[in-house]
């Protein structure tokens, strides 16, 4: 029998990972370069990005784009395929949450929620599958959401995007998991990062989350790693069109 470990190696593989200047995104960018892929990391704060490019080291690289512009989607696929060649793992972790009240959702916040929420997932990963169908072997991770499957105040505009993600991940394995490229979906809980930062300075409101989970207490930002290498590695090569909930059990109660 193979040694298990060698499952979760990532040398030789490309991975790009949008949302990468903060949180999630960038938790994700050093786990997969830790296990020896080459990453491009994608968004639109140029400092941050470079940030992260230096504490990683010579096996990453950075593109700073806004890939909620539908227009320059193709331009931005060739940027990420510059530095290191195609990726052939891709990982969605851009986001935003305009937390609108729904008497008060306006056209332009709705607009933007979609655009990068769900709208650029699809439209990345159709613009590089072409290169992973080549391979015959890829791998695409979304961020779904607590809001997937549950309603929340103020998150009328986030939670159909996170719903539609769940659908997304569905519908992309249909289409290409023929072609040997997995699609899964990570839903987490409630980790300490910008994008839940008004959760988090609540203090009894993050007591409150943290005691709706199984497990009691809220995410830590190295509770993603093994979800994100399991799915973008070999050790996965039977999933796709799943929704992974890293939540400590939150869905569960």
């Amino acid at each position: 029998m193979d040694d298990p470990r060698a499952l979760f190696d990532l040398t030789g593989r490309v991975a790009c990972v949008t949302g990468a200047s903060s949180g999630l995104g960038r938790q994700a960018a050093k786990v997969l370069a830790a296990a020896g892929a080459k990453v491009v990391a994608v968004a639109r704060r140029h400092d941050a990005l470079a940030g992260l490019v230096a504490e990683i080291g010579n096996s990453a690289a950075m593109v700073a784009a806004d890939i909620a512009d539908r227009d320059q989607i193709e331009a931005v696929a060739q940027d990420i395929s510059d530095p290191f060649g195609p990726p052939d793992i891709l990982i969605h972790a851009a986001g935003i949450n305009t937390r609108e009240a729904a008497d008060d959702v306006t056209g332009q916040g709705w607009d933007a929620t979609l655009a990068l929420n769900l709208s650029a997932p699809f439209f990345l990963s159709q613009a590089l599958v072409p290169a992973m169908k080549d391979k015959v072997w890829g791998r695409i991770v979304t961020f779904a959401s607590l809001q997937t499957t549950r309603a929340f105040p103020g998150g009328i505009a986030y939670g159909a995007t996170k719903a539609g993600i769940g659908q997304l991940t569905r519908a992309m394995a249909e289409a290409w998991s023929p072609h040997g490229i997995t699609a899964n979906a990570i839903g987490p809980g409630f980790f300490p990062t910008e994008l839940t930062q008004a959760v988090f300075d609540d203090a009894k409101r993050a007591e409150r989350n943290a005691a709706q989970t199984c497990i009691g207490r809220n995410g830590r930002m190295e509770d993603i790693n093994g979800p994100i290498l399991f799915l973008c590695s070999r050790a996965s090569d039977y999933v796709t069109g799943q929704v992974l909930m890293v939540d400590g059990g939150f869905t569960a109660k």
